[in-house]
């Protein structure tokens, strides 16, 4: 079992390797806004579970499984983000809120979820359609709004 924390180190780690080919604890702090201590802590106990390996002064590695979560947590985070887009919320919001959704979605939910992006984005007629809906209930809650004062 991963702590919500674990799950962000994996994936900024797995990020990193991407962008970089390799992962530091200074690069993990700066990216996290975290102290190298606090790394370093979380490291060991990733390096425990058998998801880093670690060496003082040498570098951090995703081992196999750790590799595999890592890409797992960066496309959760992904596909959130795909679908708060879809839902036309704002891009500051949808940070915020996919760091406080992910690691509470089931996977059930998060499996119902990534189909219905996908879905969306195969069928862009049926998105289209979504926008229009919203952009009339906007106008009319406007409409609403201005009738009221």
């Amino acid at each position: 079992m991963l702590t919500s924390s674990m799950e962000d180190y994996l994936e900024k780690i797995y990020e990193l390797m991407r962008e970089k080919g390799y992962a530091r604890v200074s690069d993990i702090a700066s990216s996290l806004s975290v102290q190298p201590s606090s790394v370093t802590k979380m490291i060991q106990k990733l390096d425990e579970k058998k998801l880093v390996t670690y060496e003082k002064y040498r570098g951090i590695v995703l081992t196999a499984k750790g590799e595999h979560l890592g890409k797992l947590m960066k496309q959760r985070h992904k596909r959130l983000e795909e679908f708060l887009r879809m839902l036309r919320i704002k891009e500051e919001t949808i940070q915020n809120d996919v760091e406080g959704i992910e690691h509470h979605v089931s996977p059930a939910t998060m499996n119902a979820l990534n189909n219905l992006v996908l879905f969306f984005q195969q069928n862009t007629d049926c998105l289209q359609e979504f926008n229009t809906f919203c952009d009339e209930l906007e106008e009319l809650n406007q409409d609403l709004d201005s009738s009221n004062q």
